[in-house]
């Protein structure tokens, strides 16, 4: 399965926030957004990526662009997960139906997880970028979408 393409505009979801909130493909208008999949809560990939990305949100924050991390983990993991690494970056959960949303962005890995990958999408909710690494225990590095910025 790959990811979703460029132009394609972003498929319907609902996802959870940290307060069970739905999160829709509605909230991704008026601004530019990087859905950040990743497989697991308190995996080490997972740990050092979103840690990483946290550390330059002020510079992904002067261009306009907001992250939020999507894995098929519960709310509270996600929760915990985010307190934890005392990240400020938004956590979105697609546990229930499990994995529907990654299914959408062609991202769901057969093991029953999201394949680490990233989706951006502009202020119209179209797909500008996206980006799957090769192996889940891959980390993408924030040039991958600072260069992506840089190329739009």
């Amino acid at each position: 399965m790959s990811p979703i393409a460029a132009g394609t505009p972003a498929p319907s979801f609902t996802l959870k926030d940290g307060d069970e909130n739905p999160f829709t493909e509605r909230e991704l208008l008026g601004r530019t957004t990087v859905l950040v999949f990743y497989p697991f809560a308190f995996s080490p990939v997972c740990t050092d990526q979103l840690s990483l990305y946290d550390q330059l949100r002020d510079q992904f924050d002067a261009q306009g662009v907001v992250l939020y991390g999507v894995s098929c983990d519960s709310v509270w993991a996600q929760r915990a997960f985010r307190e934890k690494l005392g990240v400020q970056i938004g956590q979105l959960s697609d546990f229930e139906p499990k994995g529907e949303t990654c299914r959408a962005f062609g991202v769901y890995h057969p093991g029953g997880f999201p394949q680490r990958a990233l989706v951006m999408t502009d202020a119209d909710g179209v797909v500008r970028w996206s980006y799957q690494a090769d192996s889940p225990g891959d980390l993408p590095g924030a040039n991958l979408i600072f260069d992506a910025l840089a190329s739009l």
